[in-house]
């Protein structure tokens, strides 16, 4: 896609990639009510989602907010399912190949074939390199303060212009960022949320790299990390990334923010981090102990067979596995066939 998006929402709307999207959308949540009855007359749908978007007369609809407490306490607002297939579309034909190429090789969160897991090592590495050409150094750990209730929509949309030059695509993600008529605070829950979110900070990554010139840095969503040689040189960063983002974006980090030696290493998308090692944090191991105790009493009651216990655990495997955490994965894993 060009570097800016000019005629192309009515290229991209198809009743095909509207489909698509809907396929998408319901991948793995086919159980659900709302799903289901969708099924039941999915063309049908389509169809009218389709001229609703074509003739312009589609309005997005409102929100069902609850609460979860893993991993904190945070209120999720959940849109209808006809919302949540053209949140997908957008995304998908138009956001991710239009903003994803200009993104640092080192944001990590929400872009296929990056991740969690892969984040982490790129910090491992960069520590090894470092200690390398530095002997010591130090880190800059930082966290955006209430990152998604504080994003300010208006700056939000002033950035998404300077790339969509499209007039009917605009009028959609309007329709989308001010559907709960609030001026700041994305909805978590949004499939376009977590897009919006990494090209918000997209900004201050840009600011870093290229006014800054930090050779290692790297971002997990509103969690960031940065290695320099010296503190003075941590300490003057971190007051210029300060003023850039209340300046620019309104944002502010949180008390979790600071700097230390290399030698404590660096606590970074649930790993303890070090040159040398990458381990589970104490706070995730407490979590993973009580979650297996809970299957084993489930399979001991006959509520559950080991093998469904497996592979509920599958998606944990994969957490563990970058750590060093043989002998934890032999403890806390073994389930009796």
């Amino acid at each position: 896609m060009p570097k800016t998006i000019r005629n192309q929402y009515n290229k991209q709307l198809t009743y095909e990639k509207l489909m698509e999207a809907h396929k998408k959308s319901k991948k793995g949540k086919g159980y659900r009510k709302e799903i289901i009855e969708f099924n039941l007359k999915q063309e049908e749908y389509i169809m009218w989602l389709y001229e609703q978007l074509k003739n312009k007369t589609y309005q997005h609809g409102g929100y069902t907010e609850f609460y979860v407490t893993e991993p904190k306490l945070r209120k999720i607002e959940k849109s209808r399912y006809m919302d949540r297939i053209v949140h997908r579309w957008v995304v998908d034909n138009f956001l991710t190949p239009a903003f994803v190429p200009q993104f640092i090789p080192t944001s990590y969160a929400c872009i296929k074939g990056r991740g969690m897991h892969r984040s982490a090592i790129y910090v491992q590495n960069a520590m090894k390199h470092c200690k390398r050409i530095w002997g010591d150094y130090y880190i800059l750990k930082m966290d955006i303060a209430k990152y998604f209730d504080n994003i300010n929509k208006n700056i939000l949309l002033t950035i998404l212009k300077r790339k969509i030059k499209d007039k009917e695509l605009l009028w959609l993600v309007e329709q989308i960022l001010f559907a709960q008529k609030r001026q700041k605070g994305l909805e978590i829950g949004n499939y376009t949320s977590q897009m919006f979110a990494n090209i918000y900070l997209n900004e201050v990554d840009q600011y870093i790299k290229h006014e800054l010139k930090i050779k290692y840095y790297c971002r997990y969503l509103d969690d960031s990390v940065l290695m320099v040689k010296t503190k003075q040189e941590a300490k003057n960063v971190l007051q210029k990334i300060r003023g850039f983002l209340e300046e620019k974006l309104e944002l502010q980090l949180n008390q979790k923010t600071q700097i230390f030696k290399n030698k404590q290493g660096v606590n970074f998308c649930g790993y303890k981090i070090n040159e040398y090692r990458m381990k589970l944090r104490d706070k995730g191991k407490r979590k993973l102990k009580k979650k297996i105790k809970h299957l084993k009493q489930q399979i001991k009651l006959g509520k559950m067979t080991s093998k469904e216990a497996k592979k509920y655990l599958a998606g944990h495997m994969g957490y563990i596995k970058y750590a060093n955490s043989n002998n934890l994965l032999k403890k806390l894993f073994y389930i009796e066939k």
